[in-house]
This record gives structure tokens, C-alpha cells and sequence, in this order.
């Protein structure tokens, strides 16, 4: 069998917001596939570079193993690796350059290398997996395993979904009709993660210790903008009493003090959310969680259902106080929806997180005041603000990949920098996004000493005032002021 060395190369110390957060979790997707290979015969190593130095940990592990395949498989539960910031792309492909060098095979995967695998090729990957991947990878280590040194053509005779470098061009496989996503990927190699490590750092931050598990893979949405490279929108879900038994292992093994479930959308129906309460409780395994959700599917009974099972905090991509930016981001949720899952889920004793978009195509000022009164009028208990990000692959990046830029990714996380023609520019959306946090943040107060909350507020309305007073002079060279039209 095939030694191989699995690694993905998302190095918090690259990403200044996120090492700030200090909330950094294992790459679960990355675990998954170590379980898979082991299962499967192979001695796997496992390179974690979440929290690694720099890459130099890498080579020297890269040493000691002398893998024969060297896997690249990004954590596809970290939406940082959707949205594939240019430093780890560039950490990938100097990683995926030592392998080489080292005489390994080189099999890379992730969102970034689907959207983009003539980076990762360039730099000396035998081949990219386009999407998950797992089907396809189980079908070529057996003849890597046979022949190590056979040619690229060869190795991916008669399959899909793979892509690789002919003539200095980037060529798909035209093999059979694509496989099938894995039925389950399976538990992660959570023996191989450096938990002290990573309790360390959450203990020091924040003085409880997290970690994360998916109990589902995808989305059926279509939301205009949402990048689905992995799974498609295929939404496929674990059985409650599977998700139950690894919450069970990971509480007598760990002991973490909570759990974020990485799921695009957490439960999905309110009997799958009941089900797993019950086998929680049943195996002694219930740990307070934060999950993602839609404001519509926040009824009354999945608001309760979730509390019992144990959620403290639920995040809704509310995205625009605006209907009419909703609706053209065929987000298939309304204004009033949000207001009342707020409401639903604070009822039941549940945080609630919004996630917001600015800068979406034709957004106007009156569409950013509509989010700032949801704010106001909804009062969440945190926010998350980005810009909207074009992703190859969606119908929102085919809208404005007239206007793109030279740049094509964010540099790290704490970027906000518009990369089309957008109605402003981004510092004016990072102005607003900066006025969002300070509202919110003086909504969630304490509020014992009236006075000095009233000032502050009154503060934040004038930087309000003086933004809007000025806000002309952030609109782009292309948009023409709405008083002018």
C-alpha cells in the first residue's frame, strides 16, 4: 500500500483577522480524508498547518516521511478555503514545490484548486480533483499504488473530475460520467490532531475550549453568489444517531467545552433536530453549539427543538435589510422572516448571529440604511460584515466578470476590498462595516448608565451623518449619484 502524506496549507499566522479571533479548529474535511485512506490500507502521516510556524514544519516532516504520495486536501468546511485567499494559495503551491522536490506524486484538491487548478498544476501537481473528490481519489491510488511512476495519461484513463497539465495547458479528464460524491465521508482522525495545541490558544482567548463537527455536507439553495465547487447543491445529511456517537467521542476523549457544527445549514427539519437531541441525551453527549441556519426554516418548533438539543447560538445569513437586494440575490428569504426568527430563536434562549453582504450588484444607499434599520429594528447579538466576493462558478461572478479587477482574491480575511464595479468604493463599504459593528456592539450592551449610552450613540449617528453627507465622493468613476440621474 501507497505511503502517503495528507495536508492542507491553512496557516492561521498568514491571516492577521483570524489570528486576532483566536478561534482556529482543526480542518475536518482534511481529517475525514485521512480516516478514509487509513480504511482503506495506506500509512498516512498528517501535516496540520492550522497552527504550524511556517512551512518549515512542513518540509521537515516531509523528510522524515519520504511520503510516496503527497495529498493537498483542503478543509472544505473552512469557508476561508472557499474563498481561497491568495496567501494560502500561494503557501499551497510553495508546499506542493517541496513535495516535488522530494520525488513525491502530488494530488491536490479543494474549492480553490476546482475553480482554479492551473495554479496548483503549474506548481507541480500531478493532478487536481475537481469537487470533493473522495470517489475519484479511491479510484487512483490503486493504480498509483501498482505502478507509482506511471504517466498522468495514464493514471486517469477512463475517469472524471480530474484535471492535469498538457503542452502547458490546463486539460479535464473525459473519462466516464462523473462518480457520485461519497455517500458519508466518514469520522475524522481526530487521534492525529494536536488538541492541547488547540486548546492552548482557545483557553488563553476566550477561556472555554471549541471544536468542530459537520452533521451535513452541502446546500440546495441557489443564492446567487454562494460558490458550490465541493458538493454542487447537493444537501447530504448524516443520521442524527452517527452525529450523536462522534458529539459522545469527542466528550469522553476531549472534553470541549463546545462545539461549532460547520454546516452550511444545521438540521434542515425539525424532526432530524429532534432526533438527535434525544440520542445526545441518550449517550450522555449533549455540549452546548453554535450552528448556521436560514431565517426560514426557524419555525416556532425548530426554534425549541434546537434549544433542547443544545444550541446556544445560531448564525442567519440575513444578508441586506433590503427586499429588493434579497431578491436579487434569489436569496428566497424576506425582511419580515428574519425579524421573526430573531425573535423565535431569542424566545428559546438562542444567541443569534447575522451574517451581512454589502456591495451586492446595484446597491444603493437606501438598500444599506434598509440593512442598518434590520439592525436596529432586530437587535442580534453579533455581526458578521463582508463585501460580496465573486466566485467563479456562480451566476453573481458571470454578472460582474466584465467589471473585475486585476485582482481576482482577497489577500487575507480582514481584506473588504470590492473586486468589480461596484456602487462605491471599498472604503466607503469598510466605513459602513466598521458604523455596523459599533451599532450592534452598543445594541448588545450593558446599558446601566443612560447618559453615557445615549452619547455614544449619538456619536455613532453623527459619524452616520458625516458618511452620508460625503458619501458621493466614495461612489465609483462609473455610478452617477442618485440626485443627478
Amino acid at each position: 500500500m501507497l505511503s502517503i502524506l495528507v495536508c492542507h496549507s491553512y496557516f492561521l499566522r498568514l491571516d492577521q483577522k483570524q489570528i486576532a479571533r483566536a478561534k482556529p479548529y482543526p480542518p475536518l474535511a482534511t481529517l475525514q480524508v485521512v480516516s478514509l485512506l487509513r480504511d482503506a490500507g495506506h500509512r498516512v502521516a498528517f501535516f496540520d498547518a492550522m497552527l504550524a510556524e511556517g512551512i518549515e514544519e512542513y518540509d521537515q516532516l516531509l523528510t522524515s516521511e519520504a511520503p510516496q504520495l503527497v495529498l493537498f486536501y483542503e478543509d472544505n468546511f473552512n469557508f476561508l478555503s472557499k474563498m481561497c485567499l491568495a496567501t494560502m494559495r500561494r503557501a499551497a503551491c510553495d508546499m506542493i514545490g517541496s513535495a516535488r522536490r522530494a520525488k513525491a506524486r502530488v494530488i491536490a484538491a479543494g474549492p480553490d484548486v476546482s475553480d482554479a487548478p492551473g495554479p496548483y498544476l503549474r506548481a507541480g501537481a500531478d493532478l487536481a480533483l475537481v469537487g470533493e473528490g473522495l470517489t475519484t481519489l479511491l479510484e487512483l491510488l490503486p493504480r498509483l499504488d501498482a505502478q507509482l511512476h506511471i504517466a498522468n495519461e495514464e493514471l486517469v484513463r477512463g475517469l472524471s473530475g480530474i484535471s492535469s497539465l498538457s503542452a502547458g495547458k490546463v486539460v479535464k479528464a473525459s473519462g466516464a460520467k462523473g462518480l457520485a460524491l461519497a455517500k458519508d465521508a466518514g469520522i475524522a482522525a481526530w487521534d492525529l490532531v494536536d488538541m492541547e495545541q488547540y486548546r492552548s490558544v482557545w483557553m488563553k482567548a476566550h477561556g472555554y475550549f471549541s471544536l468542530n463537527m459537520a452533521a451535513s455536507r452541502g446546500c440546495s439553495f441557489r443564492c446567487t453568489w454562494c460558490s458550490k465547487p465541493i458538493w454542487g447543491n447537493q444537501y447530504l445529511q448524516r443520521s442524527p444517531l452517527e452525529v450523536a456517537a462522534e458529539m459522545a467521542h469527542l466528550k469522553q476523549a476531549f472534553n470541549p467545552d463546545h462545539i461549532w457544527f460547520a454546516d452550511d445549514i444545521f438540521g434542515f427539519r425539525v424532526e432530524w433536530v429532534a432526533q438527535f437531541a434525544a440520542a445526545t441525551r441518550a449517550a450522555d453527549a449533549q455540549i452546548p453549539f453554535n450552528i448556521q441556519t436560514r431565517a426560514d426554516l426557524i419555525s416556532e418548533r425548530m426554534a425549541l427543538a434546537l434549544s433542547e438539543a443544545g444550541c446556544k447560538e445560531a448564525w442567519i445569513g440575513a444578508e441586506s435589510g433590503s427586499q429588493k437586494i434579497l431578491d436579487s440575490m434569489n436569496k428566497g428569504t424576506t425582511v419580515p422572516e428574519i425579524l421573526t426568527a430573531r425573535a423565535r430563536l431569542k424566545s428559546a434562549g438562542i444567541r443569534v448571529g447575522f451574517f451581512i453582504q454589502l456591495g451586492y450588484i446595484d446597491e444603493q444607499l437606501e438598500d444599506i440604511l434598509a440593512t442598518r434599520d434590520l439592525l436596529a429594528a432586530a437587535e442580534p447579538d453579533e455581526i458578521g460584515v463582508s463585501v460580496s466576493y465573486p466566485l467563479p462558478g456562480t451566476k453573481f461572478y458571470d454578472l460582474v466578470k466584465a467589471q473585475m479587477r486585476a485582482k481576482t482574491h482577497w489577500h487575507e480575511s480582514n481584506d473588504l476590498d470590492m473586486m468589480f464595479q461596484g456602487t462605491y468604493t471599498s472604503d466607503f463599504y469598510r466605513a459602513v462595516r466598521n458604523l455596523l459593528h459599533d451599532q450592534v456592539a452598543l445594541q448588545t450592551s450593558d446599558k446601566p448608565l443612560l447618559p453615557e449610552h445615549e452619547r455614544a450613540m449619538d456619536a455613532i449617528e453623527q459619524r452616520w451623518q458625516e458618511l452620508l453627507r460625503n458619501e458621493s465622493k466614495y461612489r465609483s468613476s462609473s455610478q452617477i449619484p442618485a440626485a443627478m440621474a
